[in-house]
């Protein structure tokens, strides 16, 4: 099958949205990190808690700057290669992001720069505040940005344009109080919460592993701190998120059935009590699956209950053709692609159940006790714990920094491919929404430019995080071994760097880049 003009847009919008996804959640749960950090300082006023919140909101900083740069690019996406699309839903989609970002991205930058430059000018209570009020806007700014995506999944408080046949804005209440959006929402935000707790529990761990932490009793507590802290806001943040995707769930069933079906590779009604999938060999062509199973689970997580049968999508694809084959014709195609949602479903769960348990064992292996580790004296009391001794542990929990993105990216994928062939679900396809003037070449040489680039920005943001990390957290530290001490001096500037990317950022527009996905 050749290049085509839709694939190549589908895949841009994909890889934009996914890239820039991996940092914005980074910045809601980090912001509300180093929130919590600045207001226990204020509250107890231990030292450990103000170099926390320092060096966690370089890590913070650095995100946001990436998100701002990743964000304008996939704002370009609407009208390089969807302009029927924004045409279509320009009228919704005014209100929503004009208020993300004349509101609650400006509220978010404004406070961001506070923040940075009034260390010394304000009381610490006084100053926790306004990364209190930066996480708001960001929180806020996901709020708006999920209303617009959440109309293309559940379109509410609209009429036709008899005149263009374009969606108008009847109720922007229907529109901000879309049940999607309520359900979506939860799940996002606990979902970044956990996932600002598994980059400090990671890093951290990483930290630990640096010549450095061992030999120096301040580092060492200092990280073992962030990583028990990493861990309870991990941990509360996976316990949230799968209850709200539970929630979540339930909506689903009943709004988009076609989605739920291939999310568990159901194209036959299951029998009553439904079995649950654990792993499916799944024949896209035949429409077939070969499946290990759980009896009753599936019913349990649909109805909460040991009874009930779930819809498969040769049903509800006969259910589809019957509602829209009068608007849009027989030769629709209403099957998803199955396997991608099968995974991406079960990927996105074991992610969440992945940080729960690392986080389980951090506080368990950071308790308070005997410590006979590494740069302790034997047998002598350590508010570190034991975790120091076992190296293997802290390199899995280190690789459990990266698990986040695969569970958020999987999260995202469902949403997104769980919505074909609509881009507005039941009032415009994909293919109707794509730039009439868009071309091949055009598109695969941007595909290849923005695949450059975002590999370019993906290593500038480890390449600086990597920095930070090595340099400690009184910005002073060693780099690893071999590094001379003019690259040291450049360390230490790269760090001035980090903060001048988050100041640089704060000039730069989101307006309707985040999350708002075509795919």
């Amino acid at each position: 099958m050749g290049l085509s003009i839709l694939g190549l847009s589908r895949f841009q919008f994909a890889m934009t949205t996914i890239y820039h996804f991996f940092f914005i959640p980074v910045s809601i749960g980090l912001a509300l990190a180093v929130a919590i950090m600045e207001t226990m300082y204020a509250v107890n006023k231990k030292p450990v808690y103000l170099n926390m919140a320092k060096f966690w909101g370089k890590i913070f900083l650095l995100s946001f700057a990436v998100g701002v740069v990743t964000g304008i690019i996939q704002e370009f996406q609407f009208g390089m290669n969807w302009s029927n699309y924004s045409r279509f839903m320009g009228d919704i989609f005014g209100a929503p992001l004009a208020i993300e970002a004349l509101l609650a991205f400006f509220m978010e930058s404004t406070f961001i720069g506070v923040w940075m430059f009034t260390w010394d000018r304000f009381k610490p209570g006084v100053h926790a505040i306004f990364m209190w009020l930066a996480w708001l806007g960001s929180t806020l700014s996901a709020i708006w940005i999920l209303a617009a995506n959440s109309f293309m999944q559940h379109p509410t408080g609209f009429e036709i344009n008899k005149a263009t046949g374009h969606v108008r804005l009847r109720s922007f209440m229907d529109v901000v109080s879309n049940p999607q959006l309520w359900r979506a929402f939860p799940h996002v935000l606990f979902a970044a919460v956990m996932t600002g707790g598994m980059i400090i529990l990671g890093m951290s761990a990483f930290g630990m592993l640096h010549k450095r932490t061992q030999q120096h009793d301040g580092d060492r507590v200092f990280f073992t701190k962030s990583i028990r802290f990493g861990a309870v806001v991990a941990l509360v943040g996976a316990i949230f998120a799968v209850y709200a995707g539970d929630l979540q769930t339930q909506f689903i069933i009943k709004d988009q059935p076609m989605k739920f079906a291939a999310t568990e590779a159901i194209y036959e009604d299951t029998k009553d009590p439904a079995p649950w999938a654990v792993v499916s060999l799944i024949n896209e062509k035949d429409k077939t699956a070969k499946s290990i199973e759980i009896p009753y689970m599936l019913s349990l997580l649909s109805y909460h209950k040991v009874s009930g049968s779930v819809k498969g999508m040769n049903t509800v694809d006969k259910e589809l053709h019957e509602q829209y084959d009068a608007k849009f014709g027989k030769d629709m195609n209403y099957y998803l692609p199955v396997n991608a949602l099968f995974w991406s479903f079960r990927f996105m769960a074991l992610s969440a159940a992945i940080a729960g348990l690392a986080s389980i064992l951090a506080l368990w292996f950071t308790r308070k006790g005997k410590n006979k580790g590494i740069g302790t004296d034997e047998g002598a009391d350590d508010d570190t714990g034991t975790l120091m001794n076992y190296r293997w542990l802290l390199w899995i929990m280190g690789a459990c920094t990266f698990t986040p993105f695969i569970g958020t990216t999987g999260g995202w994928l469902i949403t997104e491919l769980g919505r074909y062939p609509w881009i507005v679900y039941g009032l415009l396809t994909i293919a109707d929404g794509v730039s009439p003037t868009a071309t091949v070449p055009g598109l695969l040489f941007t595909n290849i430019v923005y695949f450059l680039l975002f590999l370019l920005l993906g290593a500038v943001m480890i390449f600086y995080s990597r920095r930070v990390l090595y340099q400690g957290p009184d910005g002073e530290g060693e780099l690893p071994a071999g590094k001379t001490e003019k690259a040291q001096r450049k360390a230490s500037a790269g760090a001035a760097v980090s903060d001048v990317s988050g100041a640089a950022a704060i000039s730069g527009k989101t307006g309707a880049e985040r999350g708002v996905a075509l795919s």
